[in-house]
């Protein structure tokens, strides 16, 4: 029923308008959500069985919720869309601070102009999106931003005493009145401040300098957390958690193919980029693979977490790579080759938290490192997997008619072995690289043993798989030199890098290398 013409208190009387509680209002509106299919929170990529239902069940039972989990895992996001679940419009006094029900007044200035006015009491309509308030909780927040204080300039200019209700000023809680409010990193909260949600949350009234005042407000809280600020910031007090009635647990992805559905969802790539970038779906899950790699690897602080906004951010800077390459070369269109992964490091060193020895080891090599382990593990997804063909040749005795497992690779390292390198440097034109792959022999044909179908733009991109990921399961050698890489056969450089140890002289180039 639309209602949103009437004015004052008397017209909404008449119109049988009943005002239903925030947690009631939540929970009548996803009821029919839930009834019709309709998922409340949308966008929400990997939660359909987990976090969802738990959140669901919350607001079904008309909680309170605390949203704990590590960086980068949709916290806030799942508190803001709840906005989604609000009544489209609510009356309230005009004029009032707090979003006072005009049928149930709480304020001082409420109940006064419903005795003034009476039925006249003049009435506006608030929308959702205006329902929702949100504080980011850092040290310096007070009783006094969140609760209210008592406003001596107020006090002053209306000429009243400071026992006088009217010379409160309301704190950004009070005027969440009604609707939607927001914590986020409760830890970081002083814990004395932490005290002063206490009846808030329990009997829903507040105190401020000792006035008596009961403020029985209606509020639906969201809190969100990081494990890791318990130890390292602070915490949440003990009475304060136990009156938050649900906490639900976030978590990153579980998978590659939905990681890969929230980076395509979230990244930010301009339509002119689209046009000149091609983006394989190969060089799609060499990225996200860089972001599972790093929440297990030794060097990266397991507590602080990996965000989802690493594989975004990695994401966009690899298009802006290749379409960099492109305006130097004006090349009408190109695609990411695996060598412009080089350029999604700064988007890894920043995104990272490393313990003690990836500090030793430095923020670029670990970011090198891990996109190297990366390679590694999707290389396997593509091609036969170098270390399974070692241990078939190495496990047990063969009968006579028993031949050796094949190895799909010797072409292609006897290449390297003879002598032969390869240098591809990070900005070259398209034409220029593939020439260079088709230097190589036995790179083509592996690519089209096993994939006879793939297209000129797919098999060099797969040919160049072959460098790196042979590189990474060590049978051969990659060097990152300046501006380019180089691959060299493995025993070879070995006998070169023992050279250097015994202090003889090299023809090998001066700079800083990278050996994977």
């Amino acid at each position: 029923m639309n209602i949103q013409h009437i004015k004052t208190l008397g017209e909404l009387k008449k119109s049988g308008y009943q005002p239903r509680s925030i947690k009631e209002e939540v929970r009548s509106n996803l009821i029919e959500k839930i009834r019709n299919k309709e998922n409340p929170f949308t966008g929400i990529m990997g939660y359909e069985d987990t976090v969802i239902p738990d959140t669901e069940r919350a607001l079904l039972s008309k909680h309170n919720i605390l949203f704990l989990g590590l960086r980068g895992q949709a916290k806030t996001r799942m508190a803001r869309q709840m906005v989604d679940l609000l009544d489209e419009y609510i009356p309230v006094i005009a004029g009032s601070e707090v979003n006072d029900d005009p049928l149930n007044p709480l304020s001082k200035f409420g109940r006064d102009m419903v005795v003034e006015h009476g039925d006249e009491t003049p009435v506006q309509w608030l929308h959702r999106s205006d329902r929702y308030g949100e504080k980011l909780a850092t040290p310096d927040v007070s009783v006094a931003d969140l609760i209210g204080d008592i406003d001596p300039i107020k006090a002053a200019n209306l000429k009243l005493s400071f026992a006088d209700e009217k010379v409160i000023h309301y704190g950004i809680i009070p005027r969440s009145n009604r609707g939607i409010f927001v914590i986020n990193e409760l830890p970081d909260l002083q814990a004395r401040i932490q005290v002063s949600l206490f009846n808030i949350l329990q009997e829903g009234d507040i105190q401020i300098r000792g006035f008596k005042l009961r403020m029985p407000l209606d509020i639906l809280f969201v809190f969100t957390a990081n494990p890791e600020d318990y130890t390292n910031r602070g915490s949440i007090v003990t009475p304060l958690k136990d009156r938050i009635e649900s906490q639900i647990l976030t978590h990153y992805p579980k998978d590659i193919e939905t990681a890969l559905m929230i980076t395509e969802q979230e990244a930010d790539v301009p339509q002119v980029q689209k046009e000149i970038v091609q983006v394989s779906e190969l060089i799609k899950r060499l990225i996200e693979q860089v972001a599972f790699e790093a929440r297990v690897n030794e060097y990266v602080d397991k507590k602080s977490g990996v965000s989802a906004r690493l594989s975004i951010a990695a994401y966009e800077n690899a298009i802006s790579s290749a379409e960099r390459r492109s305006i130097l070369f004006r090349e009408k269109h190109t695609q990411v080759w695996i060598s412009d992964l080089t350029g999604i490091i700064p988007a890894i060193t920043g995104k990272i938290e490393l313990v003690y020895e990836g500090e030793q080891e430095g923020p670029y090599q670990v970011a090198l490192n891990l996109l190297d382990k990366s390679i590694r593990t999707v290389f396997s997804q593509y091609f036969p997997n170098p270390d399974q063909l070692k241990k078939k040749r190495n496990t047990g005795k063969r009968s006579t008619e028993e031949k050796e497992p094949e190895n799909p690779y010797r072409a292609i390292t006897r290449w390297f072995d003879a002598g032969n390198h390869l240098d591809l440097l990070l900005d070259m034109k398209d034409e220029e690289r593939v020439a260079k792959l088709y230097q190589v022999s036995g790179l083509h044909a592996v690519v089209k043993k096993y994939y006879p179908q793939a297209n000129e733009q797919e098999t060099t991109l797969l040919m160049e798989l072959l460098l790196h990921g042979l590189a990474a399961y060590s049978m051969l050698s990659k060097k990152m030199i300046g501006a380019r890489i180089e691959f060299k056969d493995l025993m070879g450089s070995m006998m070169n890098l023992n050279q250097l140890e015994l202090g003889e002289e090299t023809d090998e180039p001066d700079g800083d290398d990278y050996q994977s």
